[in-house]
């Protein structure tokens, strides 16, 4: 019989309730997103509002907000830190999404909360993103965390993650993703990020957007926060033909080589090394050592995966999470500085956003296998090859995505080059990754 104090036994269950139970954008999509803190707060309330014992840095954006949290967690591990991060989607567990010291939350925490919390979340009926969230800092209060570096979820006005006062708050870039939640145009998506700034609390940006630089001037100002475009203080270079680069502010000149290697993380790092300035100069002390440290060894030390990762030889195989236009942007422009003698794509979107500004984007001299991740959200492998033949990308249908990707290899030389793409859940199949 059941203990109704415990009415999940293992981990297996406990996950299954959230997805079932909750709402789950990324099964369900639009449908699931709650733009409210109420079930956030009230979920925090019952556990002893756990939020407001941690410091915390909180770092929203389009793209880059992902990478940039990763390498903040690596930098801050590296000069002993104890650090929580917080992460969405994940793409092999759940138990990705939380992390101490780059370790999971473990499975048994993870089964303890949701049995804790069972009889709230039955009354609140919150999403899966709040119930995670509040699960994030309950789990860094218990951990006693020295610092948590905390990813918004969507948006940031009125992400779950949008109840705490952190010490800095970090904003990456603003692009096309979510227009239909957060738009319509730019300048209002700018808004919802711009959301997260904080009275009297420093926040960067990263990248300095002249059509929107004027939303975060304004934000800012309002609430007397000192604002920095990173990108106007800290110059990173190119990488060279080793992968090291040379990061330059104030007086400091650093040079190193970065594992993740994707050209796009030019203004990342800009973003990170300035927030690792204001901590500085709130009492902590982050030496050059552990910048170099963490940013070098970031997905050995945090266990970040699917940025520009490299997963094969001969053919070279590469899979990146990059799915909205400014991100496959970032991908293509990387594909001009890469060496190989055919471009193949295992290609894969979901099914809720127009395809046509990707497309738009694809080399048409590449072989594209479309595939379909297994999800709900995703588009059917057909109806996307029928979309992108008509911006004259040519392949062949596979609906498996490792089916595609054998396929892709089989046809490969040792001299391709495949790409694993599209979107996040097609990555996220990629066995072995």
């Amino acid at each position: 019989m059941a203990d109704l104090n415990n009415p999940f036994s293992s981990f297996g269950q406990a996950v299954e309730y959230l997805y079932s139970r909750l709402p789950f954008f990324q099964r369900q999509g639009v449908s699931a997103y709650k733009p409210d803190l109420t079930n956030t707060l009230a979920l925090l309330q019952v556990l002893g509002n756990p939020h407001r014992e941690i410091k915390c840095i909180h770092i929203g954006g389009t793209n880059g907000k992902g990478s940039s949290s990763h390498l903040l967690a690596a930098i801050l591990q590296s000069q002993g830190y104890k650090t929580g991060l917080f992460t969405s989607p994940h793409l092999k567990s759940f138990t990705e999404r939380i992390r101490v010291n780059g370790q999971e939350i473990k499975q048994d925490d993870v089964v303890s909360f949701v049995n804790r919390c069972y009889e709230t979340i039955e009354s609140l009926s919150p999403s899966f993103f709040e119930v995670t969230t509040a699960m994030a800092f309950d789990y860094f209060r218990k951990m006693e965390v020295d610092i948590a570096v905390i990813e918004v979820g969507l948006g940031g006005r009125l992400d779950s993650t949008n109840v705490i006062t952190p010490l800095v708050s970090l904003i990456t870039n603003i692009g096309h993703d979510h227009l239909d939640l957060l738009g319509p145009t730019l300048k209002d998506v700018a808004g919802e990020k711009a959301g997260i700034i904080k009275n009297g609390v420093p926040v960067v940006i990263s990248e300095r957007q002249t059509d929107l630089e004027q939303v975060f001037i304004n934000t800012a100002a309002e609430r007397r926060s000192t604002l920095t475009f990173a990108s106007d203080e800290v110059e990173v270079s190119p990488a060279d033909e080793e992968g090291f680069r040379n990061i330059r502010y104030g007086l400091k000149h650093l040079r190193v080589k970065p594992d993740l290697r994707g050209d796009y993380q030019t203004k990342n790092l800009a973003g990170v090394i300035k927030v690792t300035e204001l901590l500085n100069n709130q009492g902590f002390a982050i030496s050059d050592e552990a910048i170099v440290g963490g940013i070098s060894q970031c997905t050995a030390i945090t266990g970040l995966k699917g940025r520009w990762q490299q997963i094969g030889e001969n053919p070279k195989v590469i899979c990146d999470t990059g799915h909205n236009p400014e991100g496959i942007a970032q991908i293509v422009q990387q594909l001009r500085h890469t060496q190989y003698k055919q471009l193949r794509w295992v290609f894969g979107m979901v099914g809720d956003k127009p395809p046509d500004p990707v497309l738009a984007l694809l080399p048409v001299d590449a072989n594209y296998y479309f595939c379909r991740a297994d999800s709900q959200r995703s588009m059917d492998a057909a109806a996307l090859a029928a979309h992108a033949a008509r911006y004259g990308l040519k392949g062949v249908v596979v609906p498996d995505v490792n089916e595609a990707l054998a396929q892709a290899k089989g046809e490969a030389g040792p001299e391709d080059l495949i790409i694993v793409g599209g979107s996040t859940y097609v990555v996220a199949e990629v066995k072995g990754l």
